[in-house]
């Protein structure tokens, strides 16, 4: 018996420790690959997703938040700020990122702050403020601050151009527990796999998550270009200073005064 007592008292107490889990996501993407021609100019992708018990007969809550974060391939990046010398404007300074992510979207069904604390958001990266951005400063890797001068207009500069973004009326409840989201692409969006990773909240804590993935790929003759240049660089390189002399010619053919 006392030892019967003692596996009750470990099953309970390992019951209370490990995290109950009474949803599950289940996430549909319009498309898992996007192809980039000649007249691509971006795309919108829809996600779709449900929230679901995760064993029969459970209930599910009556208020659900999402965090959608979409992150493109890797890319080491340079950020330079220029100052006016002797009325000219030159480079002055330079910082470099380190393998940052080319393309990132943060979409959620309202502000970060209202979903979890800013513990939580810190540790999970939830936001463009948040993110991790590794640095070359000097001979060391780090990231700054997040007020930091370079950070900010690198972070300003990639959400002009379309690659960042931060949402908080990104993700739609279509019902309590079916939701809508919209991954805009812009038209010079990266080749190679994106995650997609979602969070579900409920109550400010983390219930669940759930990620699936995208693939954009090059097709048509600019995939024959782009692989020419990787794999048979002497051709390419051949082919492509025959084609520069041969424009120079017919120019100077077509415009030449008799």
């Amino acid at each position: 018996m006392p030892h019967l007592a003692l596996i009750a008292a470990i099953l309970g107490l390992a019951a209370l420790l490990s995290p109950a889990r009474a949803e599950k996501l289940v996430l549909s993407l319009s498309t898992h690959r996007v192809a980039v021609t000649s007249s691509f100019v971006g795309a919108d992708l829809v996600l779709f997703g449900t929230v679901e018990p995760d064993a029969p007969r459970l209930a599910l809550r009556n208020a659900y938040d999402i965090v959608v974060t979409v992150t493109g391939p890797r890319a080491t990046l340079r950020t330079r700020r220029k100052e006016r010398v002797l009325g000219i404007w030159v480079n002055v300074d330079s910082r470099e990122f380190i393998r940052v992510p080319s393309y990132l979207a943060v979409l959620s069904n309202r502000p970060v702050a209202e979903i979890t604390n800013a513990e939580t958001a810190q540790r999970m990266q939830l936001g463009l403020s948040q993110v991790i951005l590794t640095q070359r400063i000097g001979a060391d890797f780090a990231d700054t601050v997040p007020d930091d001068p370079f950070r900010v207009n690198f972070i300003n500069l990639r959400k002009e151009a379309g690659q960042y973004r931060e949402t908080p009326n990104g993700v739609t409840f279509l019902t309590p527990t079916v939701f809508r989201v919209a991954i805009p692409l812009p038209a010079d969006v990266a080749t190679g796999g994106y995650t997609v990773d979602v969070k579900l909240f409920a109550n400010r804590q983390l219930v669940t998550r759930n990620n699936t993935a995208l693939e954009v790929i090059k097709t048509g003759f600019e995939q024959y270009v782009y692989e020419a240049s990787q794999h048979h660089g002497l051709i390419y390189g051949i082919v492509s200073a025959m084609m520069a002399l041969f424009i120079g010619w017919a120019g100077s053919v077509v415009f030449r005064r008799d």
